[in-house]
């Protein structure tokens, strides 16, 4: 099955981190993002993936051209048949289709153009800026017991501020950033090729015609996650992140 993931945004709020390079190759522990979300669906046994690159895509493309001297050590042999031996135990046995979807693409536009480029009845779906440690078995068999066209995985969002209990115009408690109750897409999807039969002849978000269409038919299910998720939306997030890789915690890929 293959992995279609959307990387072509410009990661406005990222600042100067999106200045010179695009989000997804922001670094976690040395890696990018990119990498890791790769690497989630790769210990699950996905290693087919398309790109949707827009925003300095030249820069993913070039990333994977050079992964391998870039990411491990090596000798190099230098004579008549000069060869690199590499020191690594990463061997990473992945296909990877890159697809220039455009600058000013929206992301359902991104994944139109990638249509023809998935040949299986059935593909994951998610955006390289966001890690998990989901159960993708789980999720697949959740999927197909719905008999719906598209499944997203939904989670439960830490609150951006802390929150303030009052009773009577009077503060009792607090509660520092608590995990809300309502759910948000997380990515982490899963779809049959119909639903390109909710696309419109437009360029779109694929937040709105859709999975607004698909909702509308009773054809989009949702798996709810309560474990890990992190969306990387701000220099704060990356801190965050690093912070946790730097402590060994690291359940996006540890989990599985």
């Amino acid at each position: 099955m293959k992995v279609v993931i959307v990387c072509g945004g410009k990661g406005t709020r990222m600042g100067q981190e999106t200045e010179f390079r695009p989000k997804p190759l922001i670094l976690i522990g040395g890696k990018p993002i990119l990498w890791h979300i790769m690497k989630f669906y790769s210990s699950y046994g996905y290693n087919d993936f398309i790109l949707c690159i827009g925003y300095k895509g030249d820069m993913i493309k070039q990333y994977f051209m050079e992964m391998y001297w870039r990411n491990n050590d090596f000798t190099l042999h230098i004579d008549g048949n000069s060869k690199i031996d590499y020191k690594t135990n990463e061997n990473e046995n992945w296909n990877i289709t890159i697809i220039d979807t455009g600058l000013e693409t929206m992301t359902g536009g991104r994944l139109k153009k990638v249509e023809k480029y998935i040949d299986e009845d059935e593909f994951m779906f998610t955006y390289g800026d966001g890690l998990s440690d989901i159960n993708l078995r789980e999720l697949v068999k959740y999927h197909r017991n719905k008999n719906r066209i598209a499944t997203l995985t939904g989670v439960h969002p830490a609150s951006s501020f802390g929150l303030m209990n009052v009773e009577d115009g009077i503060v009792r408690a607090f509660r520092e950033k608590p995990i809300l109750n309502d759910l948000v897409n997380g990515g982490y999807m899963i779809m049959n090729k119909k639903i390109f039969n909710y696309f419109p002849e437009k360029d779109c978000a694929f937040e709105e015609e859709p999975l607004v269409g698909l909702a509308k038919d009773g054809q989009l299910a949702v798996y709810e996650h309560h474990g890990f998720w992190k969306a990387i939306d701000t220099n704060k997030d990356v801190i965050f992140v690093n912070s946790m890789f730097s402590k060994g915690v690291m359940p996006w890929l540890t989990s599985n």
